[in-house]
C-alpha cells in the first residue's frame, strides 16, 4: 500500500512527528495495540476512554495510510479483520514510554500497574524489547502483560 501522509505544516521533525500521530486518539489506538493487545476493531473500540466508532475507523485507516499498522482478514473468521503493527508503529514504543514516564511524575493521578512502572524504572529498555516481540505478527502468542511483569 502506498502511503499518503499528511501535508506538513513545516519540517520541523516535532511538526511533522505531530502531523501524524498529534491527535487526541491516535496514540491511545497504539497504546491499546502494543500495550493491551488488542487486535480487532471491537477490541479497540472497548477501551475505557470512549472512542466513537466512526473516530476509531478514521484514526485506523490514517495509521495504515501512514505505514504504523496493517490490517489484514482473520485466517480463522475471515468476515473480521486484524490490526497489527508494523516497524514503523513499533519504533514508538520508546516516545510513549517516556511520555507514561513524564505523566507518572508531573500527574498524580496518571495510574498505570505497579509492576509496568517499576519495570520502566528498572529495565526500560527490556520492557521495550519485549513489547516488541509481543507485537511481531510471528510472536503473537508472547503476552506483554508477562513482559511488563519480569523483572
Amino acid at each position: 500500500m502506498k502511503k499518503r501522509l499528511p501535508s506538513k505544516r513545516s519540517s520541523c521533525p516535532i511538526a511533522c512527528a505531530l502531523d501524524l500521530i498529534g491527535d487526541k486518539w491516535s496514540l491511545v489506538v497504539l497504546r491499546d495495540m502494543f500495550f493491551l493487545r488488542r487486535r480487532y476493531f471491537q477490541e479497540l473500540l472497548s477501551g475505557n476512554e470512549g472512542i466513537a466508532s466512526n473516530i476509531l475507523a478514521s484514526r485506523l485507516k490514517r495509521l495504515e495510510s501512514a505505514g504504523m499498522i496493517t490490517r489484514r482478514r482473520d485466517p480463522a473468521e475471515p468476515k473480521r479483520v486484524i490490526y497489527e503493527a508494523t516497524e514503523m508503529g513499533l519504533d514508538l514504543l520508546p516516545v510513549m514510554i517516556e511520555l507514561m514516564r513524564w505523566s507518572m511524575k508531573h500527574d498524580p493521578k496518571t495510574g498505570a500497574p505497579a509492576q509496568f512502572v517499576r519495570r520502566i524504572a528498572e529495565d526500560r529498555d527490556g520492557l521495550i524489547a519485549d513489547i516488541r516481540a509481543a507485537n511481531k505478527p510471528q510472536s503473537r502468542k508472547g503476552a506483554v502483560s508477562r513482559a511488563a511483569g519480569r523483572t
